[in-house]
Order: C-alpha cells, then sequence, then structure tokens
C-alpha cells in the first residue's frame, strides 16, 4: 500500500513540477530560481514528514514539537522586534496559536496511517492551490489580507485534494463520508490557518515570519496550515468520528 501511496505522491510532484515549470518559464531567471528553490525546499519537507511517519512516527512527534516551538517563537519575535505593538491582537493570535498547536500535537499521537492521510490531503492542497492560483486565478478574495490568494487556486486545490481523499481512502474509512468529511475539514482548517498567518503580518506590516526555510520563510509561513489542519484532524478523529 505504501508504494502504491508514494507513486501517487511521486506524480503529483510531477503534474506540480510541469505546473511550475508553466508558471516560471517566462520570468526573470532571479525570480523563476526563487521558485524553484520554493519547489525544492518543499519537496524535502514533504520527504522528510512522509517518511518520518511511516517509519517511526515518534519522531513526527519530535518534528511536532520542534515545528510548534519554532512557530511560537516566530509569532512572538516578530511582535517583539516591531514597532506596531497591538497588545490585545497579539494576545488574542497567541491564545489561538497554542490552542491550534495543543490540537496538533494530540495529533501528533493519533495511528500513523491517520496521519499520513492528513498530512497528504494538507499537502496536496498547500501545492495546488498555489500552482493553480498562478495558472488559473484572476478574482483575488481577500486581497488586503492575501494578495496571493485567487478564488481559481482555491477551488482548484479544494478539488484536487478532496477528489484525491478517494485514492487515499484506504488510510482512513475507505470511500465514504466520514473519509469526505475529514478531508473537507483538512481544507477548510488549513485554509483559514494559511489566512489567519497572513493577517497577523499584515497587521504587523512584514512579508515573511522568518527567513529560516529557503524559499518559504520561516517556520510559520510555511506550516500554519499543518497546524491548523492537523488540530481538525484530531478534533474530528476524537469527537466526531
Amino acid at each position: 500500500m505504501i508504494k502504491i501511496i508514494y507513486v501517487i505522491i511521486f506524480s503529483y510532484f510531477v503534474l506540480g513540477g510541469i505546473g511550475f515549470y508553466l508558471i516560471n518559464r517566462k520570468r526573470e531567471p532571479e525570480v523563476a530560481k526563487k521558485s524553484y528553490t520554493k519547489f525544492a525546499s518543499y519537496f524535502l519537507i514533504i520527504h522528510i514528514i512522509f517518511f518520518s511517519i511511516i517509519i517511526q512516527p515518534e519522531f513526527f512527534r519530535f518534528l511536532t514539537l520542534g515545528i510548534i516551538f519554532c512557530s511560537i517563537f516566530e509569532l512572538i519575535r516578530l511582535r517583539s522586534f516591531s514597532y506596531i505593538k497591538r497588545n490585545t491582537f497579539f494576545v488574542g493570535s497567541l491564545v489561538i496559536l497554542i490552542s491550534l498547536s495543543v490540537g496538533f500535537f494530540i495529533f501528533s499521537g493519533l495511528h500513523w496511517k491517520v496521519l499520513l492521510f492528513v498530512f497528504l490531503i494538507l499537502s496536496i492542497f498547500d501545492s495546488f492551490s498555489q500552482i493553480s492560483g498562478q495558472l488559473f486565478g484572476k478574482k483575488k478574495i481577500f486581497p488586503t489580507i492575501s494578495p496571493n490568494k485567487t478564488l481559481g487556486g482555491l477551488v482548484g486545490g479544494a478539488v484536487i485534494a478532496i477528489a484525491s481523499s478517494l485514492l487515499l481512502g484506504d488510510l482512513y474509512e475507505g470511500v465514504s463520508f466520514k473519509t469526505l468529511a475529514m478531508a473537507v475539514g483538512v481544507v477548510v482548517f488549513a485554509f483559514l490557518g494559511d489566512l489567519a498567518a497572513s493577517y497577523y503580518k499584515r497587521k504587523y506590516k512584514v512579508k515573511d515570519f522568518s527567513k529560516l526555510i529557503p524559499g518559504h520563510g520561516g517556520f510559520l509561513d510555511r506550516f500554519d496550515s499543518l497546524i491548523a489542519g492537523g488540530a481538525w484532524g484530531a478534533f474530528y478523529f476524537y469527537l466526531l468520528s
């Protein structure tokens, strides 16, 4: 089963690579280089998490703690070094992030098949919403919060991710309502998590939380949707499933 799943994921990377090529073929070399760097680092991140889940789930728990610690640190650091303080907004944002992080850590203790299902659906949505948005997206949906988010990107990523849940259903509950509900929730929470992180950055007038991850920015830039989507996974598994 793992071999089949990996073939599916690798096929998506090939499609994503083609999409990145189409996006970057007419761009300036420097801009294209940054885009390919982002793709390469994302490829590495996906594989590290993928193999940690299927080979040693306990290692994924350590990764989860690292992601949580670095994300909270970046949130606090951004506010500390900014001339904009916004105390109430900051405290509210910190409480939300910590709450989601608790859910994310609980999620990391689930069975490896559930972890892999949620992680793959989230990654597919994250990847193809960006690719389809850059290829086909014209209508911006939240221009003042996240100018790069388009209706085409949201719909394209959501459709591909939810359809993929049927291909990957054997990891969870097969082709069933539960599987689709889990996938839809992951997509919604991933999108809202990403949007919330963008809103926080706009309030403090910065582009990225840090520059720790080449092509992506900081940990919270890269893993905002994973934290929120993972929290949904734990909530759905324990309380709704």
